[in-house]
């Protein structure tokens, strides 16, 4: 079973400040994804990428100077990333979305996946991240991980999707939700708080909305809180662990 988990920027970075990893955190995360098998992981681009996109106004203008320091900025961050499965015992390969992925309005329209498949074929962990990419409508723009996650998971079948967070689920009033349905949204929206720091993706709605059309089409996920020691190999062993998001 294809399981795809991602990383959220909120856990692996500061998102207040430019380019701060937190080191302790993803060397953390990637002992407990060691011995995981079939597994894509997909980290944010947190304080690597975000600052640089509002700084140079992306994607709502194209900027080549702000195209590439945002993504040599990411870049960085998934060579942390790698290295740190590495240092696991992880077989892990960096993926650059800027390379596989063309966009049209800001949604996926085309992204090359497979590399990605022969990697899971050789017991490589393919790690792709947050990122810029070229938009056939508005130039350029910038393809976040809930949107990698959600492509990948309906192109090649996954069995499993986890998103890992820094909050327990969704959370209303106070309280982490057990389970959304895609009729629960409408009720929801004017609940979800924003992003915490500098977020141009959109957040908790942002990443709901891949969801909720991950349950539509019957690919059940759920949304955990990475920053809890276990958590994450608790949630890729299929544990019930914070807001399961599901079409039944």
């Amino acid at each position: 079973m294809l399981k795809i988990l991602k990383l959220g920027g909120s856990i692996i970075t500061d998102k207040s400040r430019l380019a701060t990893a937190r080191l302790d955190q993803i060397s953390r995360i990637a002992h407990e994804i060691s011995g995981i098998e079939n597994l894509i992981v997909v980290h944010g681009a947190g304080s690597f990428g975000h600052i640089h996109a509002k700084n140079f106004g992306l994607p709502e203008r194209f900027s080549g100077e702000g195209l590439l320091k945002t993504h040599l900025s990411v870049s960085d961050l998934n060579r942390i990333v790698v290295e740190a499965l590495h240092d696991a015992g992880v077989d892990a390969l960096p993926l650059h979305p800027l390379s596989s992925v063309v966009l049209r309005d800001g949604r996926i329209h085309h992204m090359s996946t497979e590399v990605i498949t022969e990697m899971l074929r050789r017991d490589v962990v393919p790690v792709l991240h947050g990122d810029v990419a070229m938009d056939l409508s508005k130039g350029a723009g910038i393809v976040s991980g809930d949107q990698l996650v959600s492509y990948m998971a309906r192109t090649l079948g996954a069995g499993m999707v986890a998103m890992g967070t820094d909050v327990d689920g969704v959370m209303i009033d106070g309280r982490v939700l057990s389970c959304i349905t895609p009729n629960d949204m409408h009720s929801l929206e004017s609940h979800l708080l924003p992003a915490k720091g500098v977020d141009v993706t959109g957040g908790m709605r942002g990443k709901l909305a891949e969801l909720v059309e991950l349950a539509g089409i019957g690919i059940d996920s759920r949304i955990f809180n990475a920053g809890v020691a276990g958590n994450v190999r608790r949630a890729l062993s299929g544990e019930s662990l914070g807001t399961l998001i599901t079409g039944r």
